[in-house]
């Protein structure tokens, strides 16, 4: 048993990263052909072969949990940034910085906008793992599996292991798979395997114990005969890991589909890539840095910018107030000062990475923007790039004698240079008269 299922599983994986084929229509023909013997395997060695239910229905959800360890690798390693809402405190300004962590002697680089996304998909898929065995390792028992089995379990999972290892090694990384994807793309495909996986089994589940007598009389279905609910539930199992093994062999069919359709299903998804900033000016440049004391006090203004910091800070102060009736002063002493610093921080933070290092390049012909923070070009801007121009002023502008300039792209994005002291410069480049230029009072 452990032979088939270590062929059917690296004869699947090895269509993960396939490129065009030289034999077209046939070779898909023979794909498919070589994946529904592969996955029908374990249905014939169950009906037929009498294998065990419960080591197969283990081996899936370990290699279920193989697949999820190598998905954050992958994003991890993944050619292209991710995309966040640039609005999103922290995240959103990494949503256009293209910094990355070089990995020595090879081409391969740590994108920063795929950290994030790997931190939060650890736990998510940690959880969606668990979710997954509760109702299908949960139900069908391991109670009923000997020391040979699991000798054979985990023989087999040495090799997922390894195929896997290979996949990602030589298809994703040598291959420069790694090139078309972000880490969000990375990590997609296995967390929706991992959803229907629980979707499928707690369909499953309901439906056979809607159809037994457990219900009655209160016996728990990991009690129930194997036959009742482990077939079923490997069933499902087999059939959602047929269904994402056809996706791969017709991806481009799906991927035309999804270009032809008003709704998007995700498969012609791309990825951003790295655009290329052109930051030669024609006439010698004049470079324009936000006042120092704005940059300083920013984060200030940016708190109210993000309003789950306020209530991150109502959070910590409530639990502040629950101190405060035990009496125990100390500790809601912390808190209080807690609920200030922890938001400020972290709207301070927010603001250095979007501004704290921007310089502003014109020759009265564009601008420029450009991050020493990540030493790299953000923006370029000519006159009519934009659909809509003005001057704002806050408190903070007030206070300081500055300027914020806003501007429109025709792309539809927005573009804040905030706490110029002379906006002068920036705003001639522009022919048109911006909104709230009154604002400047002769300056």
């Amino acid at each position: 048993m452990t032979c088939d299922l270590l062929r059917f599983h690296e004869e699947c994986h090895s269509m993960e990263f396939s490129g065009n084929s030289l034999f077209g229509i046939a070779n898909h023909h023979r794909e498919l052909f070589a994946l529904l013997i592969a996955n029908g395997i374990p249905l014939i060695g169950v009906g037929v072969l009498g294998w065990n239910i419960s080591a197969l229905v283990v081996l899936y959800w370990l290699e279920l949990a193989v697949i999820f360890a190598f998905a954050i690798l992958r994003a991890l390693f993944a050619g292209r940034r991710s995309e966040f809402n640039s609005d999103g405190l922290i995240i959103g300004a990494l949503s256009n910085r293209q910094a990355s962590i070089p990995v020595p002697r090879t081409n391969i680089a740590v994108h920063l906008s795929s950290i994030p996304v790997a931190v939060i998909a650890v736990p998510l898929l940690t959880a969606l793992w668990f979710a997954v065995g509760a109702f299908t390792v949960g139900v069908v028992g391991t109670d009923r599996l000997g020391d040979a089995t699991y000798g054979m379990i985990t023989l087999a999972l040495f090799g997922i292991l390894f195929s896997e290892a290979i996949q990602t090694a030589v298809g994703y990384l040598y291959q420069g798979t790694y090139k078309e994807h972000s880490a969000q793309t990375a990590i997609r495909g296995p967390f929706i395997r991992g959803l229907f996986l629980f979707i499928g089994g707690l369909l499953t589940v309901m439906i056979a114990a809607m159809g037994s007598d457990s219900i009655a009389d209160d016996t728990p279905l990991s009690e129930i005969d194997p036959t009742l609910v482990g077939t079923p539930v490997l069933i499902a199992i087999v059939l959602v890991k047929l269904g994402f093994d056809l996706a791969g062999v017709y991806r481009d069919t799906l991927t035309a589909f999804d270009e032809s359709t008003a709704i998007s299903f995700g498969w012609a998804y791309e990825p951003p890539t790295e655009e290329s900033i052109d930051t030669t000016l024609t006439r010698e440049p004049r470079s324009i840095y936000p006042d120092r004391r704005g940059r300083l006090l920013g984060g200030i203004v940016n708190l109210g910018r993000h309003s789950e910091l306020i209530k991150l800070g109502g959070v910590i102060w409530l639990v502040a107030f629950l101190f405060a009736i035990a009496s125990v002063w100390r500790i809601t002493a912390v808190l209080t000062i807690a609920g200030v610093v922890i938001p400020l921080l972290l709207a301070t933070i927010d603001y250095w990475l979007r501004y704290g290092a921007v310089e502003y390049r014109t020759d009265d012909d564009a601008i420029v923007a450009f991050d020493h923070l990540f030493d790299q070009a953000l923006w370029r801007i000519e006159p009519w790039d934009e659909t809509d121009l003005k001057i704002e002023r806050d408190w903070l502008d007030t206070y300081l004698d500055t300027y914020t300039i806003v501007l429109t792209r025709l792309d539809e994005t927005v573009i804040r240079m905030p706490r110029m002291s002379n906006p002068k410069p920036l705003l001639e480049v522009f022919d048109r008269r911006a909104d709230g230029v009154d604002l400047l009072n002769n300056k």
